[in-house]
């Protein structure tokens, strides 16, 4: 006999499925009689015939955006790029006032086009499809032009994410290049740093604004090499944190925003951005299940590295993250206490000043009094310092766009 489901797990199981395709991300815009502008974010855009040239987009039919757009001489359709989604987010959010703080220019007939938006189509609505509980609008399009030829933001299992082809994961990994050349160029100090505290000495780069690579890695003898975290790692709190600070605003919250609102954490890592701001370096502290506290947050950036992952999986594994017990609060250290170090970061600067590179240390020796970790930390700089004194022509950040650099 058939298994018979209610509504809302028909519903549910709708979704789902669904849910399972990816679609792109557009927002359409427009201004109304009145002069008002109007922007409504759909994921049902699509490019339906040549001849005539006619796109379309399905709004739901209780959308008092779109009702209004009915109103409008044209619409403009922005696709959207894969660095947009806080655009995305506030459009969607808001009732009115959307495009406070974003920012936008006019098409040829007026409409507003989001300055980063991969492309842009004015259009004159052609036909609007009675479809269910949504309405499919066919579009003439009138104009169109490519603004910013990058990867698309797309919306998959709930959630918004980028989609990056195999060859441009390569040509990232010919761009750290740059900073591989400077990480070994001062391989001798970097081993020597591990040998002589008798821990992990790690250089990591800023492959975007979204991950980071290790370049260059050395242990002292003894000291677990498998222990350390994976050759690439998200940036999400508390990774990152050393190239996050010196970003704008808008690149700090982006990064903060991916803890998912946890009030609590969101508090450490912003006073940890501003300790890290005033004293060159930042620390975290172990508690008692001590290098276990690791062990987590280890697995995941192992699994993130291991290929490619839906975004449900990346968010899980960002949460896997954030849920370490790794203490992060930011305190200065007295030199009578005792500590038991987790890590030690220090932000290293590149010839254009922007802060790609980290050195990190890790898996240091426990229970040790604040006099010498200050020692450890006064021997990194060093270090830096040979990093940043690095020739010009040896270390690039060409893997960084302009956005993630926060231009």
């Amino acid at each position: 006999m058939p298994h018979t489901v209610t509504t809302e797990e028909a519903q549910r199981t709708f979704r789902e499925v669904t849910g399972h395709y990816p679609t792109g991300v557009a927002i359409v815009t427009g201004t109304d009689p009145t002069g008002e502008l109007l922007a409504l974010v759909v994921g049902t855009f699509s490019s339906v015939s040549l001849d005539p040239p006619l796109v379309s987009f399905m709004p739901m039919k209780t959308s008092r955006t779109f009702a209004r757009m009915q109103e409008c001489s044209s619409l403009c359709v922005n696709i959207v790029g894969g660095e947009q989604e806080r655009e995305v987010m506030s459009i969607a959010q808001r009732w009115e006032n959307k495009f406070d703080g974003i920012d936008w220019y006019p098409s040829p007939h007026g409409n507003p086009v989001l300055t980063e938006a991969i492309g842009w189509m004015d259009t004159t609505i052609w036909k609007t499809v009675d479809a269910g509980d949504h309405w499919i609008v066919l579009c003439e399009v009138k104009d169109m032009a490519i603004t910013n030829p990058v990867s698309p933001l797309i919306f998959f299992q709930g959630g918004y994410g980028s989609f990056v082809c195999t060859s441009l994961l390569a040509r990232m990994d010919h761009e750290i290049l740059p900073a591989i050349h400077a990480a070994h160029a001062a391989r001798s100090q970097v081993e020597a740093l591990a040998a002589a505290i008798g821990c992990e000495v790690s250089v990591l780069t800023a492959v975007s604004a979204d991950e980071m690579a290790t370049v260059l890695s050395a242990t002292a003898p003894g000291v677990d090499r498998d222990a350390a975290l994976a050759q690439r790692i998200p940036i999400v709190p508390p990774i990152g944190d050393s190239y996050v600070f010196a970003l704008p605003e808008a690149e700090q919250d982006r990064w903060i925003d991916k803890l998912k609102g946890e009030d609590s954490g969101t508090r450490v890592h912003r006073a940890r951005l501003d300790f890290i701001r005033e004293h060159g370096y930042g620390i975290s502290f172990l508690p008692a299940a001590g290098s276990d506290a690791y062990t987590e947050m280890r697995r995941a950036t192992k699994e993130y590295e291991s290929g490619r992952l839906t975004p449900r999986k990346e968010r899980e594994i960002r949460a896997q993250i954030g849920r370490t017990s790794v203490d992060y609060r930011p305190q200065v250290l007295d030199g009578a206490g005792t500590y038991n170090v987790g890590s030690i970061v220090l932000p290293v600067r590149d010839p254009s000043g922007r802060h790609t590179l980290t050195l990190r240390l890790a898996q240091v020796p426990q229970n040790v009094q604040g006099n010498l970790v200050a020692e450890w930390i006064e021997s990194a700089r060093t270090v830096v310092s040979m990093l940043e004194s690095a020739p010009s022509e040896t270390v690039g950040g060409t893997a960084l766009s302009d956005a993630a650099a926060g231009r």
